[in-house]
């Protein structure tokens, strides 16, 4: 019988061949940590007693939920990661590098085949570059840093084949938000999913990581593609010429094989309190807003903010509601500025926030009000999710969120394109 992209990998990293359902003791490629969990993984390292962090090469931190400090508490927790960091040789992105999913697919920390863990659940991001990458918690990146390895089971697979191609004015955003909402929150628990399809292959490298980035909302834990020219060229892009495809075998077994006629698909969004609470906008379409958010290790991108900008090039945001925008990095700030992309929207009315993770944690930027909606290109609209448990949450693509502010009430994004 063969083997799946994720059966392959963990064979790789163990030294044997693997199957799905053993337990297995991995080799890990990359590891990561972020404000909101990076302390926990220091105080829980340190309580080992050990002296050494055993691949601080393998390593990075990234300061970019709570940027800038909102407290002194979180400066706190900002200082021991600098320190800590600064005593192991481990690399850490500071304030206003942006969000670590987007940054660390940006400073080359990805290839083909890797193995990644990611104290922060979106770590499967990185499954569109053909890796299998997966959220842990804390106490189990403490695991790697004292030894550079880690525990998992072998997940089973998931091949999700999508056929035709998404109409004008569909994007991934409202395919992922469809897939999660056929699936369900618990639909892909402990599993890996392969994308598949002619879609893959059109998307850009920017929409296959909205893909991927999504797949955890499924109950996935990692979201794979295979890796193809647009890949390599991404990669060359940033110094990493060499790579080794992982791909599956022709007989490799699966847990399911589904497959879904996109060609028809219309815009989605999730409504609140719940990602997989998803419909068609028209279902929901005039429901008035308070709040719209661009940004996210989702959507925020430099084609997410052009898609934006194109549809709010020459208009304004509505009165009585707020547009929030974090580029997801500074590095797509800078671009965004250079295109005028970034003038365009603060034209429209747009608020800018330091490049991270904005107003999506909820514990400093943009925290709605009671009884508030939002609409939001976050990956998630969990009841309290932005702040406040009284304030109901949307999730869409960029271009509905654009539309909407313009209107001030959820609008189908194919009026203005």
């Amino acid at each position: 019988m063969g083997k799946t992209i994720a059966e392959k990998i963990f064979s790789a990293h163990c030294g044997r061949e693997v199957k799905s359902g053993e337990i297995v003791i991995s080799e890990i490629d990359f590891a990561l940590a972020q404000d909101g969990t990076a302390p926990l993984a220091i105080q829980s390292f340190e309580s080992m007693e050990i002296e050494k962090v055993a691949v601080p090469e393998k390593l990075a931190f990234f300061v970019d939920h709570n940027v800038p400090s909102p407290s002194q508490e979180v400066s706190l927790l900002h200082q021991l990661m600098r320190h800590f960091a600064k005593k192991h040789k481990i690399k850490l992105y500071d304030m206003g590098k942006g969000v670590c999913h987007v940054v660390a697919t940006e400073e080359g920390w990805i290839s083909p085949g890797n193995l990644i863990v990611g104290a922060d659940s979106h770590t499967c991001t990185y499954g569109a570059l053909n890796a299998l990458a997966t959220g842990v918690g804390s106490t189990d990146l403490a695991a790697v840093m004292a030894s550079g390895k880690l525990w998992l089971r072998v997940p089973e697979s998931i091949k999700i084949i999508l056929k035709g191609l998404l109409p004008e004015g569909v994007y991934a955003k409202d395919l992922i938000l469809y897939l999660v909402g056929r699936l369900t929150a618990r639909g892909a628990v402990y599993q890996a999913i392969e994308f598949e399809g002619e879609i893959i292959q059109e998307f850009s490298l920017e929409e296959r990581f909205t893909l991927s980035n999504m797949a955890v909302e499924m109950g996935a834990k990692a979201g794979i593609m295979r890796a193809d020219n647009k890949v390599r060229e991404w990669l060359k892009k940033r110094g990493i010429r060499s790579i080794q495809p992982v791909e599956p075998d022709e007989d490799a077994s699966y847990a399911q094989i589904l497959e879904f006629d996109i060609s028809f698909l219309a815009p989605q969004i999730a409504r609140p309190h719940t990602v997989d609470n998803v419909v068609p906008l028209k279902e929901v379409e005039g429901t008035p807003i308070q709040q719209g958010f661009l940004g996210t290790c989702t959507n925020g991108r430099v084609s997410d903010l052009k898609i934006a900008a194109r549809i709010l090039k020459g208009r304004k945001v509505s009165p009585g509601v707020r547009f929030i925008v974090a580029p997801a990095s500074r590095q797509v700030y800078q671009e965004t500025l250079r295109q005028g992309i970034i003038e365009i929207l603060v034209e429209a009315g747009a608020a800018l926030v330091t490049p991270g993770c904005g107003c999506c944690v909820g514990t400093h930027n943009g925290v709605p009000a009671k009884g508030e909606n939002v609409i939001s290109t976050a990956n998630r609209n969990f009841q309290g999710r932005m702040g406040n448990p009284e304030a109901f949450i949307y999730l869409a693509s960029p271009a509905t969120v654009a539309a909407s502010v313009i209107e001030g009430k959820i609008t189908d994004p194919r009026r203005f394109l």
